[in-house]
């Protein structure tokens, strides 16, 4: 189903406020890692934001998420102290482990793999031509 407008629109607040929460916190970069939210979906009635939250280098991620959704009451207080004025209700926050760039870094291996082992194979039959 296709978000509408408003969806939109409180989705982008809520994920720019809550990367600047993030920032704030410390919680962008951890032990040379990187974290930062890479998408927000608000449900129809806006009263539900599923924020995912992108991973990168971080050493052990579950702890990492689950630190995260222990604070969620903490970080629904602070977003709505930031949006106040834009908002008539803070939404429920729910975060989700963005699994996306772990997923494109193995495609990336195995498409490398793949090269390699095409690279190494003699060529026979396209010299000819």
């Amino acid at each position: 189903m296709e978000e509408s407008k408003r969806q939109k629109q409180v989705g982008q607040l809520v994920m720019e406020e809550m990367s600047g929460i993030f920032q704030r916190e410390g919680i962008n970069v951890i032990d040379g890692g990187m974290v930062s939210i890479s998408k927000v979906m608000v449900t129809p009635d806006l009263l539900e934001a599923r924020i995912y939250v992108s991973l990168f280098q971080i050493k052990e991620p579950e702890k990492l998420m689950h630190d995260i959704k222990a604070r969620t009451k903490e970080f629904r207080n602070l977003l709505g102290q930031r949006v106040k004025d834009q908002l008539r209700r803070v939404p429920e926050l729910v975060f989700f482990n963005d699994d996306t760039l772990d997923y494109v870094f193995k495609m990336e291996e195995v498409f490398k793999k793949i090269e390699e082992e095409r690279n190494s194979r003699p060529q026979t039959g396209a010299a000819d031509e």
